[in-house]
């Protein structure tokens, strides 16, 4: 009986910690950028890690349409040698 005790009490002081989360917004959308350049490696840089992986929307907080202009434009910096496929 009060092992469940312990676990519940362990659960909502989990839950407590992340209860305010800072709201996650759109990069683009703030600052009214209209296209996302492909040859603009230093902005493509922030949406990818070491490894060369694309950060997904939860992640980034980027919005729908942007995220897809935004992964169209690091595969295009890609083909063009501008960022890496993958860490070396």
């Amino acid at each position: 009986m009060e092992l469940r005790d312990r676990d519940k009490s362990k659960k909502k002081q989990f839950r407590k910690k992340f209860l305010f989360r800072k709201k996650k917004f759109c990069k683009f959308c703030e600052e009214k950028i209209p296209y996302i350049d492909y040859k603009d490696v230093r902005l493509l840089q922030g949406f990818t890690p070491e490894r060369g992986k694309i950060f997904p929307r939860r992640i980034s907080g980027t919005c729908a349409k942007h995220q897809r202009e935004l992964m169209q434009a690091i595969k295009r910096a890609r083909n063009i040698a501008l960022l890496p496929f993958t860490a070396d």
